[in-house]
């Protein structure tokens, strides 16, 4: 039996109720008609609980991951130059990716304008100071001195993602120097990847629980009033968000070599397990063992994915201009072409120095709208009741918006196996039986 027949009769036996993506999405649909129909019990600590343990499970294991899987692939790279290589291709990649993300905002905002003639609440002040407080703290120079950690251990204990990459990367290159000296701690690195994998893996198997907490939750403390006359502005985001995916993502996708929906098909149980809990690093370690799995090489998926959470947040970008341009729109303030290309460089800036901080979104809107006109900053209370609402769009795009980078990173570098990459797209099956089928077959 080939390889390709035996995951084929794998996916065949497998029953529906035990797809991880199919148990999710029973779940997200049980929590929203629970925190509809009882919104009392929906808002009880343990309720909340669920969602907010598993994100906590899977946030206790990405520090590990990124450490050990950034390591691996740089100690077995023989070439330095290569690791600053797919970092420079990584960077300029987000850089150009991100700005069309902040563009389709501008554009779609401008033609639709969701917030002309808005009738909702005046906008108050009051609300909103936490955030612009913390806007007008983010500097430029504090965001690159806070990559560097204070000691190897507290970079690990707050899960920073960008200080555990910087430690990785150094402790790769010093592996690699070290040469066949290194051996057994390269070795040893690799074995507990493996086992953190399969902490992962039994992790997953809580995912239905989490995501029935979260959504059960959101939909009882906010309920569907909340969306009330804002629902034009969720609608037109979730379309903005569709048309990047779809239409940037996909040509990319194409001139690539694969299909956008073929891949999001490929990673659909991580995209309803973001859904369900609106955290995109709720997916993270399952998102980069998928990708290596597809044929991306360890080294570039260990870079680019960890890197893409802080530099490539096209959700978060797009969120930035539509947002911005529906308050003004709302509150009645004009934006002129100058003001809208300030909006594009200053968003394209904030939208890095606030990466990893609750409430990023709203801090960089909070600085975005300071800097183009401060009498738009109050008007950030409008959006206070849904953000919860278009956290989740904002973390899906972000989620496929990485995925997408890695491979093409890996293409770009030379680093795909494209039989990988065509297997694993033209299969939908679980990624685990693509690995039985392979080793077996």
């Amino acid at each position: 039996m080939t390889a390709v027949a035996h995951v084929e009769h794998v996916s065949e036996r497998k029953p529906l109720y035990r797809l991880l993506y199919v148990q999710v999405l029973a779940a997200i649909v049980l929590g929203a008609l629970v925190g509809w129909l009882f919104p009392a019990f929906a808002t009880n600590d343990w309720v909340k609980a669920m969602g907010d343990g598993f994100v906590k499970l899977i946030k206790m294991v990405i520090a590990p991951v990124i450490f050990c899987t950034v390591v691996s692939g740089i100690a077995h790279i023989q070439d330095a130059r290569k690791v600053g290589r797919v970092g420079v291709k990584a960077l300029l990649y987000f850089e150009i990716v991100s700005t069309f993300a902040l563009a389709i905002g501008l554009l779609v905002g401008n033609i639709i304008q969701p917030g002309a003639g808005f009738g909702g609440k005046a906008p108050d002040a009051a609300a909103v100071v936490q955030y612009t407080k913390q806007a007008g703290e983010m500097k430029s120079v504090d965001f690159v001195l806070n990559i560097i950690p204070d000691s190897v251990v507290g970079a690990f204990a707050k899960g920073d993602i960008l200080q555990v990459l910087l430690f990785a990367i150094l402790f790769g290159f010093a592996l690699m120097i070290l040469g066949e000296r290194g051996h057994t701690v390269r070795a040893l690195i690799d074995d507990v990847a493996h086992a953190v994998f399969g902490v992962i893996a039994i992790v997953m198997k809580a995912a239905p629980i989490g995501a029935f907490g979260a959504m059960a939750y959101t939909v009882g403390k906010f309920g569907p009033q909340a969306l009330g006359s804002l629902a034009g502005l969720i609608a037109t985001f979730y379309l903005t968000a569709a048309l990047f995916v779809f239409v940037v993502l996909g040509l990319i996708a194409r001139v690539a070599g694969f299909s956008i929906l073929k891949f999001l098909g490929y990673i659909k149980d991580e995209l309803l397990i973001v859904l369900g809990t609106s955290s995109s690093e709720s997916a993270l370690p399952q998102l980069m063992e998928k990708l290596e799995r597809l044929g991306c090489s360890k080294s570039v998926v260990g870079l680019v994915v960890p890197t893409g959470y802080s530099f490539n947040l096209d959700g978060t970008n797009i969120y930035m201009t539509l947002a911005t341009l529906f308050i003004a729109q709302a509150m009645g303030v004009h934006l002129d072409f100058g003001q809208q290309m300030t909006i594009l460089v200053v968003a394209m800036l904030t939208s890095k120095g606030a990466s990893g901080v609750t409430g990023a979104g709203f801090i960089t809107l909070a600085a975005t709208l300071a800097v183009v006109n401060p009498a738009l900053v109050p008007g950030m209370a409008i959006l206070l009741g849904i953000d919860k609402f278009m956290s989740e769009c904002r973390a899906l795009t972000n989620l496929t918006g990485n995925g997408v980078a890695a491979i093409v990173v890996a293409w770009w570098e030379g680093e795909l196996d494209r039989e990988k990459l065509a297997a694993g797209l033209s299969h939908d099956v679980d990624p685990s039986d693509v690995e039985t089928a392979v080793t077996t077959g």
